[in-house]
Formats: structure tokens, C-alpha cells, sequence
């Protein structure tokens, strides 16, 4: 069982930055990558950027060179910088590691951490 820790997130103004953390625990010796996800109100929850356990990184092309995906393999935490923050980055905010095959092999859930972005 590997359990998710999200922590972070808050109110901050439009073009303002925020630094998430998800810390991993349990059996996580044999997870390769983290991502990060966020569900907006109303939205489905979506990819915003993901690890490999190597270094490689991906991003949605709504945050390219904005936000910016870090990981401490000896820590087992995962860190999200997200700089010049928009009202449409206002989300839950997750971390869980990418489903092999689909929605159903995704690990337990953490509580998450709320962004706010105000105009």
C-alpha cells in the first residue's frame, strides 16, 4: 500500500506562486513515476505534469513554462512549483502515480490540497 500526502496549497492572488509537496509512503519502492493532477469544481480531474523516477518530466500544455514538476527520490516527495498563477489554475490539487492501464489502477487517493487564484 502506498499512501499520497498532499500539502501546499492556499489563496494567492493572479500571477502569484505556490510550491506543492506530495510526500509518499508505504510500498513505494516500486513506483516509477508521480504525477500531479488537480479537479476543478465541476470538471473532471486532469494531468498537469508528471515524473519519472529518472528525471524525465511532461506537462499539460496549459501550464508549460509556468509550472515546473521536482522530485527527492531519498525523500520520496514530489514537489510542484507553479509560478504566475492564473484564476483558471484554481483547483483540488492530487498526486498519485499514473494508472498502467486506466482510472481503475490508480492507487488510493490523498486528501488533496486546494488552490485558490484570485483575479
Amino acid at each position: 500500500q502506498v499512501q499520497f500526502v498532499e500539502s501546499g496549497g492556499g489563496l494567492v492572488q493572479a500571477g502569484g506562486s505556490l510550491r506543492l509537496s506530495c510526500a509518499a509512503s508505504g510500498s513505494t519502492f516500486n513506483i516509477n513515476a508521480i504525477a500531479w493532477y488537480r479537479q476543478a469544481p465541476g470538471k473532471q480531474r486532469e494531468l498537469v505534469a508528471a515524473i519519472s523516477r529518472g528525471g524525465s518530466t511532461m506537462y499539460a500544455d496549459s501550464v508549460k513554462g509556468r509550472f515546473t514538476i521536482a522530485r527527492d527520490n531519498a525523500k520520496n516527495t514530489v514537489y510542484l512549483q507553479m509560478n504566475s498563477l492564473k484564476p483558471e489554475d484554481t483547483a483540488v490539487y492530487y498526486c498519485n502515480e499514473p494508472p498502467a492501464h486506466g482510472p481503475a489502477d490508480f492507487r488510493s487517493w490523498g486528501q488533496g490540497t486546494q488552490v485558490t487564484v484570485s483575479s
